[in-house]
């Protein structure tokens, strides 16, 4: 069974984030998306429970989708999971050039392969950390939230 995992903070979870999952679910028989429950960098984030029901209600007609809380490395998450592929979302180089380091230590610590897709050019300016701004300042954010299908 090909298993892969998408991982990330998703506070929120946008259309950028669904673009990259359901660019991705043809690839494998089983995508864990993994909702990250600690992060340093990120220490006011939305509890990791209230993320991944958000998620889970958007993909619950999806049986190749299962939505997780997990702690520490994505590596890790990933061979908990049977996982041989993390699958990243690029909008940018600097995107890119993060997403490749984290891409070297996986593969040489873990065997774990990361697969690249390209965010859609239409998306590319969107991101959970700017929608959390324009939120904070009233700003309707909706229309940059997926619905369910």
């Amino acid at each position: 069974m090909r298993t892969g995992i998408f991982v990330g903070t998703f506070d929120p979870f946008t259309v950028g984030h669904d673009s990259i999952v359901r660019r991705a679910l043809p690839l494998f028989d089983r995508l864990v998306i993994g909702v990250v429950g600690d992060n340093v960098n990120k220490p006011n984030m939305r509890p990791a429970q209230e993320r991944l029901a958000a998620i889970a209600a958007l993909y619950r007609d999806q049986p190749a989708i299962e939505v997780k809380t997990f702690y520490g490395l994505a590596m890790d998450f990933a061979k908990s999971e049977g996982a041989q592929f993390i699958v990243k979302g690029v909008r940018s180089v600097s995107d890119f050039e993060y997403e490749q380091w984290q891409a070297d230590f996986n593969r040489r610590l873990g065997g774990i392969e990361t697969i690249l897709l390209y965010t859609e050019p239409q998306l590319a300016s969107i991101s959970s950390s700017a929608l959390r701004e324009l939120s904070h300042f009233g700003v309707d954010v909706s229309p940059y939230l997926p619905k369910p299908q």
